[in-house]
């Protein structure tokens, strides 16, 4: 597959923030985009304003039979996608970490880990039957490094950098498991743990003219490699 070819993309979390620009621009590049997220008005929004062949659901990837279903239909329609891109993601409520509801840990590590792994059990199979296809799970700072008040999302994210990097290894040659840290984006996650200083950092649309192009080009050099998008 050619790094300029049109690619097939399958999305998580396209709902809002970063999901729903790096959408934008993978269509506007001539793209096919074929994405979840939990908010159904969104969903309809995203399918009136981008028809087929373009493909969006309601799924929640928390959830591992959903998750399958979704990928039996994708996969009979469009075949093998060339790029899953695991986007989908929580962040908890600010707080010590034995403050933490064993409910709000449990969630957010059923998305944000879970949830990962629901994507690659069900879409990386025909992947490696086709031979080609890379993986891109979105990572962070803090799956690098930790700060006070968002353990869990520490946790999960420092997860996704050992899954991702294990993949890679299991993966056969021509394909690539990546994790990436978006960098810091000014969304409502943001917000939610940097407060006033969140729209210091750049938006998710200029975030996205960057990004998508970087990430297009990724492949199987790139395997197992902690990567970072730069502005």
């Amino acid at each position: 597959m050619a790094e300029n070819s049109k690619k097939i993309v399958v999305l998580t979390g396209v709902t809002y923030g970063l999901g729903k620009a790096m959408a934008d621009r993978l269509i506007e590049g001539g793209h096919t985009v074929l994405g979840c997220g939990r908010s159904e008005a969104s969903i309809v929004s995203l399918r009136e304003r981008y028809p087929t062949p373009h493909d969006f659901s309601v799924v929640d990837v928390s959830d591992d039979q959903a998750v399958a279903a979704w990928a039996i239909r994708l996969l009979e329609v469009y075949g093998p996608p060339d790029l899953i891109l695991n986007n989908a993601a929580l962040i908890n409520e600010t707080n010590s970490l034995w403050e933490v509801s064993a409910e709000e840990f449990s969630r957010l590590m059923r998305v944000n880990v879970d949830g990962v792994a629901h994507m690659i059990r069900r879409f990386v199979p025909a992947m490696i039957q086709r031979g080609e296809g890379v993986i891109v799970n979105f990572s962070s700072g803090w799956g690098r490094s930790v700060s006070s008040g968002v353990a869990p999302y520490c946790t999960s994210k420092w997860a996704i950098e050992g899954l991702s990097k294990a993949l890679a290894e299991e993966l056969p040659s021509g394909m690539a498991c990546i994790p990436l840290n978006p960098g810091i984006i000014h969304t409502q996650m943001l917000e939610s743990c940097y407060g006033a200083a969140a729209p210091s950092f750049p938006g998710p649309e200029e975030w996205s003219r960057h990004a998508v192009p970087y990430i297009l080009q990724l492949g199987p050099k790139d395997s197992g490699q902690s990567l970072s998008v730069s502005i």
